[in-house]
């Protein structure tokens, strides 16, 4: 196994039975470690080591259960791109701890190459509940200057990075 330091883990320390056993673990999780070395040809011992390495070191951040969002009743996707009135690190952090009291935030990005500050991806039940979320909520954030909004059609596709 490679010799990785926890403050500085680059992609050529990672060999492929690690990114092996990291797409295993993203498409199920919840797989026991015995079945873990199974399908990576390595024994249990060995492969738990693997997995506390990846860990340790920040390469595996948690484990976490995916929701089907149309199911729980929140079928609307919207990218949200918002300007703040003032870039300073005061109104940012500012508008970072509020966006993130929000349920219907999903994501939130400060973004470059475009005239607003932030990408936000929020989930609502129906444009009734993203007019309130709109109206009553975002808007409402000292500093939020402007938003423009992007309904999503239909995500292609979602996937974390080996």
């Amino acid at each position: 196994m490679p010799n990785i330091n926890s403050d500085s883990v680059s992609l050529t320390d990672i060999d492929e039975t690690d990114k092996r056993l990291l797409r295993l673990l993203q498409t199920e999780a919840r797989m026991s470690i015995t079945e873990l070395a199974e399908r990576v040809n390595l024994s249990a011992t060995p492969c738990a080591r693997r997995v506390k390495h990846l860990e340790d070191t920040g390469i595996i951040t948690g484990y976490y259960t995916q929701t089907n969002a149309q199911k729980l009743g929140y079928p609307l996707a919207i990218f949200i791109a918002i300007s703040m009135d003032r870039h300073t690190a005061e109104r940012f952090e500012q508008f970072e701890r509020k966006i993130q009291s929000f349920d219907e935030v999903v994501s939130c990005s400060i973004v470059t190459g475009r005239s607003e500050d932030y990408l936000i991806k929020v989930r609502v039940r129906d444009m009734a509940h993203y007019e309130e979320f709109l109206l009553h909520r975002l808007n409402r954030i000292e500093g939020v200057a402007q938003v423009h909004t992007s309904f999503e059609l239909r995500e292609v596709f979602s996937r974390s990075i080996v």
